[in-house]
């Protein structure tokens, strides 16, 4: 029987409902398979928004059941319910002294003298004979689980280490069978794992496990210096990448020797901060790539680079070593390991997609997550399709989503039952389903009661008394610039020359927060959203669609609140004054970069009204061209002000998609173009962020909702500096704005210069750390406040709250500064809490943005590859390396073992430059071998094919010319 009809010829024995999220408490997300029937509905397939990924570089399974699963999850909830009123009390207690990292870590230096080392477990071999290859990512992804300060009652969720020790545990080796050897060692009790966090002899932190090498997991030190390793699936204890985990330091003759500071990062995801880059279920081994992401609005200038470049060099430090028993070696660095023996909260979602293998004669299938960080799970057959026993080889290639409930501590497999049937492995809309559903995205629709929140009397006016309220820029010249399909306009430019030869230059954003309301159901599901989450071919919205298209959006010709940032500023941009105030706005025009691009490189030219989208017959063309044109003067200025004060940005080459209008399938891709037009929106919305920041910040000290980015990893940053030295680099370190000249002038001039700029960057991103969302309160020192980066005190995130809920907060500070609108109804700790929930969700929509991207290059793969294409190499590992292919702006690690006519390989380092040397067979027999050295900046011949994987594509080396090495 054909694929295409065996869900609906066989279905599963249990409905299996479509995941969503709920806003019910977090304390039920175990036992939650599904959602409502409304739910189920179609969702959005926006192709257009105003989303251009963030240039700063810097939910859970619903709440219906499966009707088969009484009896189970009336178990599963007894176990919970016995535990659930002292854990949650523990969980928040541990969350406290988390916060504190100078009670957690005081005492890291007496970490050797811990004695306790209890039931010492060997590894368990369960991750190997996977039936599918891994799919990886190289960068952690983590989807909170952390509900908003909205449901004040709301816990941080139990560790599990009750259900080690629960009677019904006790119980299976009654009978006389013979007790199961324990796998894990059971958990701590809450009482000293407090002690243990408060004496410095246990720490806290976020697990990130590597997606190349599921065995090696990391936290990070409590000391800011090389993270903690932890070594095999035993040390996890049942934890899975992104928990909360507290570890105790193994003895000293159990750490490991490593050969540099870098290796000791493992999975060069430095994502592990609190928020960033923390992420669950991670999938592919390469940075996807962006789908048509510009820069538009430069919250994310530091995230989104060091997120991608981070994401390909994961297990550059997680190579073996060639002997660890020599502790001490030449140029030996140990590095402290650990064990899990807490866990304070789970982050992962623990749904993961996946395939079903029979298991004859047993009652219950293996389920093969395709992340092979997660274990494998038992899945009894009670949850499996009717016929699934008869008839196997119908489901070889089915995707399932798959809810682990248990993983007790004497198995090395989970437990879990079946959520959905995705449809066939390989399709883009199951594998996007699976990966929203893994990263906790609610992508359900919004419900009645959310949908009560909006305006009922449609076409909405802004009623006169509002109007009165505000001033009233109607009459002003006002554009909106995004790209050609964007639908949610949340920002709009105005520029008018003053008769003092001096310009008053504005910053419109929409005024979400007049809709949606504090505390309300409406808000409580956008803070939950925290961000709306763009594929390529969709979006998931964080507000529904008649507030992001409608009435938010800042349509041409339409009436529209807003929030306003007026300035006098000089032609050279020296701003003379300020001002901040709520408005009412009437865009004249919907110019998309393009449009604005034309304009700028054609100052005499008088365009046409048929060249320009249509537009207020108040405001002639050549008014609106004027008025770009002295935006972009004065935006020019700005930046280089901000460049020669310091600034740093780190470009990424970033991949876009041109999609068939019926099918949405990828008809061509190229890689986006980053110019002027981009340029001036971006130094307007970064002026407007920084402007907010501060006046926040003067007005609510203890309350502001800010954003910083750490300084880098001073270790890391050293043995960079180097590793440049031995390359022959110049690279200037000392700060944010010496590494942006160095990067700029360091990489010649000839046609590959972009490219080694490419792969610098990407050297250059891994010592960085995240931008974070934070509390004003809660960090004593300003001096941490900082935006490295940007290199500015105070900066924050005011310009897109169509799409993040940390602007809504802003705006909401900002009214009440203002004394027109509430006070803001949240305490510093709820605004804490909510900072980093924002900054779970904002890594997380990155990830799966990429994870999207990598689909649709996938496909495009597929269709038109194979494709040839010249690489630069990124990185040299003992067995593989990495290259930038540059016609498509992606990354791929090359295995040397895969190379077909390669007769062997040989790895060199001196120091820190690493070279491979690779000798070929000769097409010619009477010929000599070709000899090949690969070494950074090194270029080479690739080809990117399809993989035996559905829509999975790898880049295989093509052996060179004769006279080539």
């Amino acid at each position: 029987m054909p694929n295409a009809t065996r869900t609906s010829r066989a279905p599963l024995h249990r409905k299996m409902p479509m995941p969503g999220s709920s806003a019910s408490t977090a304390a039920e997300c175990e036992r939650k398979q599904g959602v409502s029937e409304r739910q189920r509905r179609g969702q959005r397939r926006d192709t257009a928004t105003s989303q251009d990924g963030d240039i700063e570089s810097g939910e859970e399974i619903g709440p219906s059941r499966l009707s088969g699963a009484k009896r189970h999850q009336k178990q599963q909830r007894k176990k919970e319910d016995s535990n659930r009123s002292v854990a949650s009390k523990e969980a928040e207690a541990l969350a406290e002294l988390s916060q504190s990292p100078a009670k957690a870590g005081a005492k890291a230096q007496e970490q050797d003298q811990m004695k306790k080392s209890k039931n010492k477990a060997e590894h368990p071999e369960e991750e190997q004979n996977r039936d599918r290859k891994v799919k990886s990512n190289g960068a952690d992804a983590q989807a909170s689980r952390t509900k908003p300060p909205h449901n004040k009652d709301k816990k941080l969720q139990p560790p599990t280490a009750s259900k080690v020790n629960s009677p019904a545990d006790k119980n299976k080796n009654k009978g006389g069978r013979k007790p199961k050897k324990q796998v894990f060692e059971s958990y701590r009790s809450f009482e000293e794992v407090s002690h243990g966090l408060k004496r410095g002899e246990l720490h806290q932190g976020q697990l990130r496990i590597n997606p190349k090498k599921y065995t090696e997991g990391f936290i990070p030190s409590p000391d800011d210096t090389r993270d903690i390793f932890l070594d095999g699936i035993v040390a996890r204890n049942r934890a899975l990448n992104g928990d909360i985990v507290v570890v105790q330091i193994l003895p000293r003759e159990q750490w490991k020797v490593v050969k540099s500071d870098t290796d000791c990062e493992g999975a060069s995801e430095s994502e592990t901060q609190t928020d960033h880059l923390q992420q669950t279920p991670q999938r592919k081994t390469t940075r996807a790539p962006s789908a048509g992401v510009t820069a538009k609005d430069p919250s994310g200038e530091v995230d989104e680079l060091v997120s991608k470049c981070q994401s390909t060099s994961i297990s550059d430090a997680g190579r073996p070593l060639e002997d660890p028993s020599t502790s001490q070696s030449n140029e030996g660095i140990l590095q402290k390991t650990a064990k899990v023996v807490y866990i304070v909260e789970k982050k992962h979602s623990r749904a993961v997609t996946g395939f079903l293998k029979f298991l004859p004669d047993k009652p219950f299938a293996m389920f093969s997550p395709v992340d092979h960080r997660v274990p494998r799970i038992n899945v009894p057959l009670t949850f499996c399709p009717q016929d699934f026993s008869s008839r196997p080889a119908d489901y070889a290639s089915t995707l399932f989503i798959c809810q682990i409930t248990d993983w007790a501590a004497d198995s090395n497999f989970a437990e879990g039952q079946l959520v959905k049937s995705l449809g066939q492995a390989g399709e883009i809309e199951p594998e996007t389903e699976g990966i929203l559903t893994e990263y906790d995205v609610d992508f359900s629709e919004f419900s009645d009661e959310v949908l009560d929140c909006l305006p009922k009397n449609l076409p909405w006016t802004i009623p006169p008394e509002e109007i009165r309220k505000r001033r009233d820029l109607r009459e002003e010249c006002i554009f909106t610039i995004d790209p050609a399909t964007a639908r949610d306009l949340d920002d709009a430019l105005s520029c008018k020359q003053l008769p003092d030869g001096n310009f008053e230059v504005g910053v419109h954003i929409a005024d979400v927060s007049y809709f949606v309301e504090q505390d309300n159901t409406l808000d409580a599901v956008a803070s939950q959203r925290a961000t709306s989450v763009y594929l390529v071919q969709k979006v998931i919205p964080m507000l529904p669609r008649l507030l992001c298209e409608e009435l938010c959006s800042l349509n041409p010709l339409s009436d529209r609140l807003t929030f306003s940032v007026i300035w006098k500023i000089t032609p050279e941009g020296k701003i003379l004054s300020e001002w901040f105030g709520r408005s009412v706005i009437r865009s004249c025009v919907k110019l998309s970069y393009d449009h604005a691009q034309s304009m700028i490189e054609a100052p005499e030219k008088l365009f046409s009204p048929d060249e320009l989208p249509p537009m207020d017959p108040v405001h002639p063309v050549d008014e609106i061209h004027q008025a770009v044109l002295n935006l972009h003067s004065i935006a020019r200025n700005l930046r280089a002000q901000r460049f020669s004060g310091g600034a740093l940005r780190l470009d990424q080459l970033k991949l876009s998609f041109t999609l068939d209008k019926e099918t949405m399938m990828p008809q061509g891709c190229y890689i986006y173009q980053y110019r002027d037009s981009n340029k001036l929106v971006e130094e307007f919305m970064l002026l407007a962020n920084i402007a907010t920041a501060h006046h926040i910040h003067r007005k609510f000290p203890e309350l502001a909702l800010l954003r910083r980015h750490p300084p880098p990893k001073v270790k890391m940053l050293d043995e960079l500096q180097e590793l440049c030295s031995q390359l022959g680099i110049d690279v200037d370190f000392s700060s944010a704005g010496a590494l942006h000249k160095s990067l700029n002038t360091v990489v010649g001039h000839d046609e590959y210069s972009s490219a080694r700029k490419e792969v610098l960057t990407h050297m250059c991103s891994r010592p960085m750390q995240m931008a974070l969302y934070f509390c004003s309160g809660v960090l004593k020192e300003e001096e941490h406040f900082k935006h490295y980066a940007l290199n500015v005190p105070l900066y924050t995130h005011f310009t897109s709250p169509i799409r993040r809920y940390p602007d809504i907060i802003v705006h909401r500070l900002l009214a009440s500064s203002l004394k027109c609108g509430p006070h803001l109804s949240l305490s510093t700790e709820e605004v804490e809490k909510l900072a980093s929930h924002c900054n779970n969700k904002k890594t997380m929509s990155k990830r799966v943005h990429e994870f999207s991207s990598d689909l649709f290059f996938g496909v495009f793969v597929k269709e038109c590859g194979p494709l040839d294409s010249e690489a630069m190499v990124m990185g040299v590992l003992d067995k593989s390396f990495d290259v930038l292919v540059l016609q498509y702006g992606v990354q791929k690690r090359i295995y040397c073992k895969l190379l077909a006519d390669l007769v062997s390989f040989h790895h060199h380092k001196v120091g820190k430059k690493a070279e491979l040397r690779l000798v070929w067979k000769s097409e010619d027999p009477e010929s000599p071998p070709v000899e090949q050295t690969i070494s950074i900046f090194s270029l080479v011949e690739v080809q990117l094919r399809t993989d035996a994987s559905p829509l999975k594509y790898s880049a295989v080396l093509k052996r060179p010319e004769s006279g080539e090495s």
